[in-house]
């Protein structure tokens, strides 16, 4: 960890009128596995074929391991690898047939595959036509592409998409694997914040093409309310009497928003003198899929702002 290897700067793509990406700024240090998250058409896909050289920019900057790909583009390239949307293969063609012909297009020796295919737990269907494989082992077959060439920088883009639970798990495993086993910086996009919180340390959460959230996953975590709940025996009283005494809380059952816990103690020893019982005190984080969703709410509730201001 340390070096930044990947950079963008106010990197952003525009088709005709629709900005499909905003101004991002992106930064991905060396040797982590970085989450980039985002509804279906948040720009995900599109932010990695920038990256990858496959369409160019309207505006801004890509820098790659400190070069910019612009005047870099085959050199930096060399040193990536990707699997973008779904696997392409041969469906006629074995595992190992498939990767033979990467191998001898790229000058990569053969004697590579069997690494690979030893890597993503192919070696025992190397020899299987690739269409009868289960879509688990497609993308399998996808990622011994991507790293075949022993790349510094993989972005899987989706990789779990359309996987049972027990084909998430393997290709989780896998990815997790990459930075400690190869020295691989791997960029994994997903619209689902369970998948990455699992495997990601650092997140970037993109909406409309905005980068609305970028850091370690800690700091989102660090983003939740905290609520402290109390079950009483008679809430219309001692919701009375929380009033009486000027304590702010919801009306929406009796809930405190994150309060300091001197207060809460205040609050229980308030009650319980006036013969008012306690059941239970408990305390309630938003969990990250509620953060994820409500930073997305915030976002699009801010542009609708934007776009009303305008008129």
């Amino acid at each position: 960890m340390g070096n930044i290897i990947i950079k963008t700067k106010n990197l952003s793509k525009k088709y005709k009128d629709s900005v499909v990406v905003n101004k991002i700024d992106l930064e991905i240090q060396e040797g982590e596995i970085y989450g980039f998250l985002g509804p279906n058409g948040a720009g995900k896909t599109t932010t990695i074929q920038m990256l990858l050289g496959l369409i160019k920019p309207s505006n801004g900057e890509i820098y790659i391991d400190g070069k910019t790909i612009k005047n870099n583009r085959i050199d930096i390239l060399k040193n990536m690898g990707s699997l973008v949307e779904s696997p392409s293969y041969y469906g006629n063609l074995t595992a190992y047939e498939n990767l033979e012909i990467i191998a001898k297009v790229r000058k990569i020796p053969l004697s590579r595959i069997q690494e690979v295919l030893e890597i993503v737990g192919l070696e025992k269907v190397e020899k299987k036509l690739t269409k009868n494989f289960s879509l688990g082992m497609k993308q399998r077959l996808g990622i011994g592409m991507a790293i075949l060439g022993s790349p510094k920088i993989l972005i899987l883009d989706e990789p779990t998409n359309g996987l049972d639970p027990s084909g998430i798990e393997e290709i989780r495993e896998l990815i997790k694997s990459f930075p400690v086993k190869y020295g691989m910086t791997v960029l994994v996009s997903s619209h689902l914040l369970s998948e990455i919180d699992q495997i990601a340390t650092n997140v970037g959460i993109i909406n409309k093409g905005n980068l609305i959230f970028q850091g370690e996953i800690n700091h989102l975590r660090n983003l939740s309310n905290t609520i402290i709940n109390f079950k009483v025996d008679q809430i219309d009283v001692a919701r009375k009497l929380l009033k009486n005494e000027k304590i702010k809380f919801n009306r929406n059952g009796f809930e405190i928003d994150s309060p300091d816990y001197s207060e809460v103690a205040t609050i229980n020893k308030l009650l319980v003198e006036n013969n008012i019982n306690v059941y239970r005190i408990e305390e309630i984080k938003d969990s990250l899929e509620r953060i994820f969703l409500n930073l997305i709410r915030e976002d699009e509730n801010r542009h609708v702002e934007i776009d009303s201001n305008r008129f």
